[in-house]
C-alpha cells in the first residue's frame, strides 16, 4: 500500500482485496459482504472517505469479527444500517439492520464527543474481519466467534495474523491497543506473545455483553470506555 495515499484510500483497498480462502470446520461458514452486495461496497467507501481522508494515525481498537447484522452488512465496524444513517449520515438502501453492540458502541461514540471527534482518533476493526457464521438445528446458521472452537482458531490463526499485520501497515498506533472482550483479549494476548506486534493490551468489555447483560449499568461502561480511550484506564501488559 502506498503511504502518501490517504488513510481511506488505505483502508478501502484492504477491504476491496479481503479474501479468505482457508478452510473451516464443519458446521462454519465465512460471509464477505464485499463480494455478495455491491451497496456495501458503497456505503463503506463513503464512511471511509468521510471519516478517514487524511493521513493521521489512528488508535487501534481490536474487536472479534464482524456479526452478519452489522459489518457482516454495512462493512463498516460495529454499525448496523441504523446507526449508519442517523449516526454517520450514510443511507444503505438494500438491507435494513438492528445490531445491539452497534447500539452500546454509538452511545459511547455520542458521549465521547461524536463520531466525527471519535473516528478522528480511533480506528475499529478486528483480527477475523469477515462475519463467521455456524449451522445450528433446522439449517439456521448463527453468529460465531472465532474462538467458539479449539478447530475454528486453528483453521483462522494464521490469517488473523497475517490481518493484524496488515492493519498495522494502515499506519495505525501499536504502543497501546485496546481489545474489546476478555476471551478476546486472551488469544490475542497468546498471538502477540508468539508473533510481537503491540507494546501494551488494554482491555474493555464487550459491547454486546454490557448490552445483553449490563444493561442497567451502561452509563458506568460508557465511561469506563472513554475513561480508558482517553488514556488512563487499567493497563493489561
Amino acid at each position: 500500500m502506498k503511504k502518501d495515499r490517504s488513510l481511506a484510500e488505505r483502508i478501502i483497498e484492504f477491504n476491496c482485496n479481503l479474501r479468505f480462502g482457508g478452510k473451516l470446520p464443519p458446521g462454519f461458514a465465512v460471509l464477505n459482504p464485499y463480494l455478495t452486495n455491491p451497496e456495501t461496497l458503497v456505503v463503506m467507501k463513503q464512511f471511509y472517505h468521510k471519516f478517514y481522508n487524511d493521513h493521521k494515525p489512528r488508535k487501534f481498537i481490536i474487536g472479534i469479527n464482524p456479526s452478519r447484522y452489522g459489518a457482516g452488512i454495512t462493512g463498516v465496524p460495529f454499525t448496523d444500517t441504523k446507526r449508519l444513517l442517523s449516526y454517520c449520515g450514510i443511507n444503505m438502501s438494500s438491507a435494513h439492520t438492528h445490531e445491539v453492540s452497534s447500539v452500546f458502541m454509538y452511545d459511547m461514540i455520542n458521549s465521547y464527543g461524536g463520531v466525527n471527534k471519535f473516528y478522528h482518533n480511533f480506528y475499529i476493526n478486528s483480527p477475523f474481519p469477515l462475519a463467521i457464521v455456524r449451522l445450528v438445528k433446522n439449517d439456521h446458521w448463527l453468529n460465531a466467534n472465532y474462538y467458539d472452537d479449539i478447530d475454528l482458531f486453528s483453521c483462522v490463526k494464521h490469517f488473523m495474523i497475517e490481518t493484524l499485520q496488515k492493519h498495522i501497515e494502515l499506519g495505525l498506533i501499536t504502543s497501546e491497543v485496546y481489545v474489546l472482550g476478555k476471551k478476546n483479549y486472551t488469544f490475542l494476548k497468546q498471538i502477540n506473545k508468539e508473533k510481537p506486534m503491540f507494546k501494551k493490551m488494554l482491555v474493555l468489555d464487550h459491547p454486546r455483553f454490557i448490552q445483553q447483560y449490563k444493561s442497567k449499568e451502561k452509563q458506568k461502561y460508557i465511561d469506563n470506555y472513554i475513561i480508558t480511550l482517553s488514556g488512563i484506564g487499567n493497563m493489561h501488559d
